[in-house]
């Protein structure tokens, strides 16, 4: 089974790539509820200590200097999911590691959106130097707008 998904993500885009961690962090938060609901507190921490691990990845390899106000956007998101996840944790909340899923499903879309902007402007032979619009605005914030994060936990 490793080596199929190896295989998978070896064609795969930078962009399908952050899908497919997304996706993981997503997979252990289902893991965590299930833990959670059996009475597993060991089970819960491997599961969140995994989602934690892929979030404090995803922060690291942000390119602040390139990045810009959607980058910032995603540092804070982390920022905030970490430690929304942390508190779940801490107190076996499902309803907590699901407000967290919520989330994350969220961002995971917009991603996905990039995705298929990224696989599109590829078939018809144009190079996506930057995400839609709408991704853009999605992550961006304005002037008005106070130096907060704008995601809740």
């Amino acid at each position: 089974m490793a080596s199929y998904r190896e295989h998978t993500l070896e064609g795969a885009s930078a962009v399908d790539l952050v899908v497919a961690l997304y996706d993981g962090i997503l997979r252990f938060l289902y893991a965590a509820i299930d833990a959670v609901e059996h009475g597993d507190a060991d089970g819960r921490r491997a599961a969140v200590k995994r989602a934690l691990d892929i979030i404090l990845h995803l922060q690291a390899r942000l390119r602040m200097d390139v990045g810009g106000r959607p980058a910032q956007a995603l540092s804070e998101f982390y920022a905030s999911i970490f430690a929304q996840i942390l508190r779940a944790s801490q107190s076996a909340s499902v309803a907590k590691f699901a407000h967290a899923i919520d989330c994350v499903r969220n961002v995971r879309d917009a991603w996905r959106a990039v995705a298929r902007e990224v696989d599109s402007d590829a078939a018809f032979g144009r190079v996506a130097v930057m995400p839609s619009r709408s991704w853009q605005a999605a992550l961006s914030t304005t002037e008005d707008e106070p130096a907060v994060s704008r995601w809740t936990a």
